[in-house]
This record gives structure tokens, C-alpha cells and sequence, in this order.
């Protein structure tokens, strides 16, 4: 269930899994080896996660993949 408000510049635990591509448990693996962090407030039952955060694990992911399809190129 989606909260009724939500903070701005934050998204859930299940924006965040649509917006990467991925399922809520893999939001949660992601927040428990740190490559994303819980926005200050929210709890582990409602996660909110900065769109900062996931615009930066976004990008990351990204180079790691343009970095590894260079190398299976060579």
C-alpha cells in the first residue's frame, strides 16, 4: 500500500523498485549493502529513499555496465 503522502524528492521502496527495474527485494539488498540509504524519517516498514540516491545508483550501474561491455568487446 502506497503511503498517502509522500515526501518531496523521496520515493517508496516500490517507486524506487519500478524506477530501477527491480523487486522490493531487491531495493532492500541494495539498502543493506549501502548502496542505497534510507531517507532520515522513514522506517523499515515505509522506506523512502532520496531520488538523488537512486539517480546516483542509477548512473553507477550504468558505467559498470558501459565498463564491462568494453571489456567482453576486446
Amino acid at each position: 500500500m502506497e503511503p498517502q503522502i509522500i515526501r518531496p524528492g523521496h520515493l517508496t521502496a516500490h517507486q524506487t523498485a519500478t524506477a530501477l527495474g527491480i523487486s522490493l527485494a531487491g531495493v532492500r539488498q541494495l539498502v543493506r549493502r549501502g548502496h542505497l540509504t534510507r531517507a532520515s524519517g522513514s522506517t523499515p516498514r515505509q522506506t523512502w529513499i532520496t531520488v538523488a540516491d537512486v539517480q546516483a545508483y542509477e548512473a553507477h550501474r550504468a558505467a559498470r555496465r558501459a565498463g564491462s561491455a568494453l571489456v567482453n568487446a576486446a
